[in-house]
């Protein structure tokens, strides 16, 4: 009981994160989901089909908006590299693989708070498949692939509800062909199954109270919080 109210709890969380934001199911949850599955792969795997289901329901709204022409070549570039880094964690240990990502947790989180800002890129299909890859690869090792594609999206949407749009396609796509890769693995188990139903309730939720705010609080204050949350997250991570 307390793993599915803690599930229901952090889906609701990562998905209020994500409908404000446009991005950070993947890295609002990936800090506890870890410590509530039987291992690092199931966690990564959970990630990512939750991750897509919220995308979806954000866009039965939205999806007159998406272009599927625009992130075409990012996508295909997301996809291959994401098949080759679930064929490398497939092998892995889970402590390494935890240690990596509480690394990875407090990079990104120390880019967004002090670089990111100051960065001004060109949508130049380059950058494209260089976010692309970053992203697959982010993907297929953490179950967070959102942070080198919104740094694209970023710069190629100026309207907030067509950025809102592109980047839950994006996400959505691309989490449903790594849930392919992972089940190829047999990262697909019980326990994802019956997590997903439950924790769905908590996209609902989040998702909900998301929209309610979308128009009303700073993002860039909701930011910050969630990246101060990463660093003490990465840390806990390395340390544990």
């Amino acid at each position: 009981m307390f793993v599915v109210i803690a599930l229901i709890l952090l889906c609701a969380g990562a998905s209020f994160v994500q409908r404000v934001c446009g991005f950070g199911f993947g890295v609002f949850i990936m800090t506890m989901l870890p410590y509530l599955c039987p291992s690092y792969n199931e966690a990564t795997t959970l990630s990512g089909i939750l991750s897509a289901c919220q995308s979806l329901y954000v866009l039965f709204v939205l999806w007159r908006l998406v272009s599927l022409r625009r992130i075409l070549l990012i996508m295909c570039s997301c996809i291959v590299f994401s098949y080759l880094a679930i064929q490398y964690v497939a092998v892995a240990s889970d402590s390494f693989l935890q240690v990596l990502l509480g690394i990875m947790l407090i990079l990104l989180s120390l880019f967004f708070l002090f670089i990111s800002p100051k960065i001004q890129v060109r949508p130049t299909k380059t950058l494209q498949v260089s976010m692309g890859a970053l992203s697959g690869v982010m993907g297929g090792l953490f179950g967070m692939h959102g942070p080198p594609a919104v740094i694209y999206f970023l710069a190629t949407e100026k309207d907030k509800n067509t950025y809102m749009a592109i980047c839950q396609a994006y996400f959505f796509l691309t989490n449903v062909v790594m849930t392919i890769f992972r089940a190829q693995k047999g990262f697909v188990t019980p326990f994802v199954g019956w997590s997903c139903l439950y924790a769905c309730v908590g996209i609902v939720i989040g998702s909900y109270f998301g929209r309610k705010v979308f128009d009303k609080i700073p993002a860039e204050k909701l930011r910050k919080i969630i990246y101060i949350y990463m660093i003490f997250s990465g840390i806990v991570a390395i340390c544990a």
